[in-house]
C-alpha cells in the first residue's frame, strides 16, 4: 500500500510540473497572438506602449475562462484514470 501512495505522490508532482509548464506555454502563445492583433489593428502605435500593455492585460484576464485553459486541467485527470485502469486490469483480470 505504501508503494501505491508513493506512486500517487510522484504522479501528482509530475502532473503539477507538466501542468505549470503547459500553462506558461499556452499563456505565452496567447500573449504573442494578442500583441500581433494589436500591431495589426494599430500600425501607428506598434511597439511596447502603455495602451498595448493594457489591451494585452485585459485580454489575458479573459483567457483563464476559456475552454482551452479549462481543458488543461485534464492533465490531472487522464493520467490518474490511466493508472487506475492499469491497476484494475492487472490485478483483477
Amino acid at each position: 500500500m505504501a508503494a501505491f501512495f508513493r506512486l500517487i505522490l510522484f504522479l501528482l508532482i509530475a502532473e503539477t510540473v507538466f501542468y505549470l509548464l503547459l500553462r506558461v506555454y499556452l499563456r505565452s502563445l496567447r500573449r504573442e497572438r494578442l500583441e500581433q492583433i494589436w500591431d495589426e489593428r494599430h500600425p501607428a502605435m506598434a511597439g511596447n506602449g502603455a495602451a498595448r500593455r493594457a489591451f494585452v492585460r485585459r485580454s489575458m484576464t479573459h483567457f483563464d475562462k476559456t475552454l482551452k485553459s479549462r481543458l488543461l486541467l485534464l492533465v490531472f485527470v487522464l493520467p490518474n484514470l490511466a493508472v487506475m485502469g492499469i491497476i484494475y486490469w492487472v490485478n483483477w483480470q
